[in-house]
């Protein structure tokens, strides 16, 4: 047997290949985790801007509401003006009438002749005065008519001014705000492709791309119980019918866009996350009155299974995916944490004092 000590390096490259071949997996696995961080931020800096975007959709949507309102108000206000001109249309051409009916007295009474030959053929200081009386009162009556024909005339073209402008500044105020929330939407509706089209690739794979971490906005809750989405409109309800289910309705359906944030209903804890499964994503809370919710169809979610939520926390985002025939939140109250002990949710939430409509 050859000894070591004939190859002094040996032992040096023996050790540094250990060292290469007990660092490979290490690498391997530092490698995967980069690639699954790099895929879970992706996912979050996305459910993020779905839900800035549908943010601002909100929020454009109360500014153009606000606009509409606006118009109906400038139109009614236009519609007022419109009969204030036709008012004082009338009031100049009675005004012209007026002159024109005081100039034929003039003419018949004398008014228009000179004061000259009124002295001389006056009869006496008298009928002088008495006719200088109504000369003047008559001139005055005049220089009053055409003064204040001139005023209405004056308040009518800028009245028609007013007018103008009014309706010039709702156009551009409308088509402002028309073209803001249609920007705002398309953007919005790409984002919300693209969020279903991971979840529908996490739901194929059969397994959950990690929670998203929402930037919720400070809510406080007078209540212990909410809606589990805050804008919705009530689709398919608890027992009913159809081909879509292979007995009946489950659960009450809410029906909101894809990444509307979906809140939980209580304070609980999350015990199931899935992706997969007629459901789609899904999440299920055990709350501490013994009783559970769960939250399906869902586009993300944006808590770990074993955490803690309270009442009114975003938990997820919805979505279409699962046997889902479009966007909305399917959602159930159940006695247990799997499918078979459903109770009315609608009826549930009422003895909450939450009224669903």
């Amino acid at each position: 047997m050859r000894s070591l000590r004939r190859h002094p390096l040996l032992v040096p490259v023996l050790l540094c290949a250990c060292a290469v071949l007990a660092a490979r997996p290490a690498t391997t696995n530092d490698t995967s985790d980069t690639a699954e961080t790099a895929a879970t931020d992706g996912d979050s800096a996305l459910s993020a801007r779905v839900t800035q975007l549908y943010e601002e959709a909100a929020v454009a949507t109360r500014h153009y509401e606000a606009g509409r309102r606006d118009a109906d108000e400038q139109r009614a206000k236009a519609e007022r003006l419109e009969a204030l001109l036709d008012r004082q249309r009338a009031e100049i051409a009675v005004l012209r009438e007026d002159l024109g009916r005081i100039a034929r007295a003039q003419y018949r009474d004398g008014g228009g002749m000179p004061v000259t030959a009124q002295i001389i053929l006056a009869d006496s200081p008298e009928e002088l005065m008495r006719g200088q009386h109504v000369f003047s009162r008559t001139n005055l009556a005049v220089n009053n008519a055409v003064e204040k024909n001139r005023r209405a005339e004056a308040r009518l073209t800028a009245d028609e001014e007013m007018a103008k402008e009014a309706w010039r500044e709702l156009d551009r105020r409308s088509t402002e705000l028309a073209s803001l929330k249609q920007d705002i939407e398309a953007k919005l509706e790409e984002a919300r492709e693209e969020l279903q089209g991971r979840a529908e690739a996490s739901v194929a794979a059969g397994a959950c791309r990690g929670a998203v971490r929402l930037d919720q906005p400070e809510t406080h809750f007078a209540s212990r119980w909410v809606a589990p989405v805050e804008t919705y409109e009530l689709s398919a309800s608890y027992g009913s019918g159809g081909d879509r289910w292979a007995r009946r309705h489950t659960g009450q359906d809410f029906a909101v866009p894809i990444g509307t944030p979906v809140r939980a209903v209580g304070e609980g804890r999350v015990v199931r996350v899935s992706c997969g499964g007629p459901f789609g994503i899904e999440i299920v809370l055990q709350h501490p009155n013994g009783y559970y919710t769960q939250y399906a169809h869902l586009a993300a979610v944006a808590v770990d299974q074993g955490e803690r939520v309270s009442t009114g926390q975003w938990i997820g985002q919805s979505g279409s995916t699962g046997n889902s025939t479009g966007p909305h939140l399917h959602f159930e109250v159940r006695v247990t944490p799997q499918s078979g002990s459903a109770l009315d949710p609608a009826a549930w939430l009422a003895d909450r004092d939450v009224t669903l409509g």
